[in-house]
């Protein structure tokens, strides 16, 4: 083997104060590098939300009753704790899993040049709300598993997965200022549609919170609302979402709007079919923990939809560095830092 190169004192110190510019000084990652960190980082944030469904569905929400700690005297799960603590400290490790891929994004979409801030920034907002989801998801379990704690760790999860998708988009944009590829009307469209989705997952979280699932085998506090009727106002707002759909589908058609929009709609529309149908069975069939499981997987796979249909209401074209001026954090200024 090879000697390893010795690292001058003045390297190893820079290293230590920022270690993202030392990497990024030394490694240039290409665009497709970038996307699938992005990527990689959005699937995860899925992933954990599912997993997460996973714990209470099985009646593992307390299964380690204690954080940080699994037990009073127990980092981790042991023998005397079962499954339950097995499938609850599992969903903690994923946590580290989940870090170590908005990780990657980060030094990914640092090292890259020209060096753009703005997804730097992205990347940087994701670890944020993973710690304080982290922190959020201690709370759940320190006041035995609270509708309205579970609710809010479920909706920072959404907002999770939010600029997740947003740093995925914008890997695959320029940093120019966005311009509309639809009218001022279409727009407003949409936004009613995005409004009109988290009021969807918003009434979703009250569902799962008024509902049989409490996430424990123990007695735990559930919302003081009427069930059927929470679940009812759900599908109305399912309904909603999909007739908006529907119509932004026709509208975008009678526009002559371009094809990434009509595809992003007709993708959306095919998930809420899946979506409802599914809400559907799982509500006549007495909430099967697979299908509620299901459910969640696709509330995601909506919210990630309607947001692609968002963002591809505009294009943001690259800016090219001028001439002679090398690619690196000295273009920054060329670039552009917008998000």
């Amino acid at each position: 083997m090879g000697r390893v190169p010795k690292m001058p004192p003045a390297e190893a110190l820079s290293a230590v104060r920022n270690p993202l510019a030392f990497i990024a000084a030394r490694w240039t990652p290409d665009p497709r590098t970038v996307r699938r960190a992005a990527l990689a980082a959005l699937v995860m944030s899925v992933v954990i939300v599912v997993t997460g469904g996973a714990v209470r569905l099985t009646g593992s929400g307390l299964g380690c009753p204690t954080w940080p700690k699994c037990t009073d005297d127990s980092l981790t799960t042991t023998s005397a704790m079962g499954v339950h603590g097995v499938i609850e400290f599992g969903n903690r490790m994923l946590t580290y899993v989940l870090c170590a891929a908005v990780g990657w994004a980060i030094i990914a979409a640092r090292s890259e040049k020209p060096y753009r801030r703005s997804l730097t920034r992205l990347g940087w907002t994701q670890f944020w709300v993973v710690m304080g989801n982290a922190i959020l998801g201690g709370i759940v379990v320190l006041v035995g598993l609270n509708p309205y704690t579970v609710a809010a760790h479920f909706l920072l999860s959404s907002a999770l997965i939010a600029v997740a998708v947003v740093m995925w988009q914008r890997t695959r944009e320029g940093d120019e200022e966005p311009r509309p590829l639809v009218g001022r009307a279409v727009r407003q469209l949409v936004w009613f549609l995005v409004v009109a989705t988290v009021l969807l997952i918003a009434v979703g979280t009250v569902v799962t919170g008024s509902g049989p699932h409490a996430g424990d085998s123990s007695e735990i506090e559930r919302m003081p609302l009427d069930w059927e009727n929470v679940s009812k106002l759900h599908a109305v707002l399912a309904w909603i979402v999909v007739t908006l759909t529907f119509a932004l589908w026709f509208v975008l058609r009678a526009v002559d709007a371009p094809k990434d929009p009509l595809d992003r709609t007709r993708d959306l529309f095919l998930i809420l079919l899946a979506q409802g149908v599914l809400g559907y069975v799982q509500y006549f069939t007495n909430l099967p923990e697979v299908l509620v499981g299901l459910h969640m997987l696709g509330s995601a796979l909506v919210w990630i939809a309607v947001l692609r249909v968002l963002l591809a209401l505009r294009e943001r074209p690259g800016t090219t560095a001028p001439a002679g001026v090398p690619a690196g954090p000295a273009t920054e200024a060329t670039v552009g830092t917008r998000a």
